[in-house]
């Protein structure tokens, strides 16, 4: 029996994590809520032989701490981050061997971005609805944005500078919009775009989850 443990619900909700990869055959998946300290010491001695983290707390508890994930690692189990709080943990432990996952992984492991705030959001603890949106998906959908013409390099700039700017858990795409000088031409186009464009955490988590399914096969 493969036991997996999987960190989530807020990247990437559970019910969605169990289309790709749920129980079955010889398999047992446990999903479990974003990640804090002391939830790995708890997890070890469920004796799981892979552990995904993708969300995780950073302000309303403690963060899961290197030391936590060091352990795991050090007991034999395949600890895996993307997307978010496992994003970030991975890039600092990929030589330690935690294995990275995705564009926000990527991201943070070159270096391009350094800081927590850029994957912080503000959930309900208790239903894990994303009440703000991650800087991370705002600078990727606005350098998209770039590349399909909807606006220009000058303009992704101020919008970013906004958001950058703005308190995490009040950070969204209609107040950016709105304390811009876009024109309201250009939002309009820029609105429909937002709508439609992938959201990169997401498609960071689905790609660790597929990533486990093809370790276990």
């Amino acid at each position: 029996m493969v036991k997996i443990i999987i960190y989530t619900g807020l990247s990437l909700s559970f019910d969605e994590a169990k289309e790709i990869l749920d129980n079955h055959g010889d398999v047992e998946v446990i999903y479990k809520k974003p990640i804090k300290r002391g939830d790995l010491g708890l997890a070890i001695k469920e004796h799981p032989d892979i552990i995904g983290i993708i969300d995780g707390v950073f302000h309303q508890n403690s963060a899961v701490a290197h030391r936590e994930i060091l352990k795991a690692i050090d007991e034999g189990i395949t600890v895996v981050g993307s997307s978010s709080m496992g994003a970030l943990r991975a890039s600092e432990l990929d030589t330690l061997g935690m294995k990275g996952i995705g564009y926000v992984y990527e991201q943070y492991a070159t270096g391009k971005v350094t800081s927590d705030d850029d994957v912080a959001v503000m959930l309900d603890s208790e239903t894990l609805e994303q009440l703000s949106e991650p800087l991370i998906n705002m600078e990727y959908t606005f350098t998209k944005a770039v590349k399909e013409n909807i606006i220009t390099e000058d303009e992704k700039n101020e919008l970013l500078s906004i958001a950058k700017s703005t308190f995490y858990p009040k950070r969204n795409y209609a107040q950016t919009l709105n304390s811009s000088k876009l024109d309201d031409d250009t939002k309009d186009r820029l609105v429909t775009f937002i709508r439609f464009c992938e959201d990169i955490k997401k498609e960071d988590a689905k790609s660790l989850i597929r990533y486990i399914t093809h370790v276990i096969e």
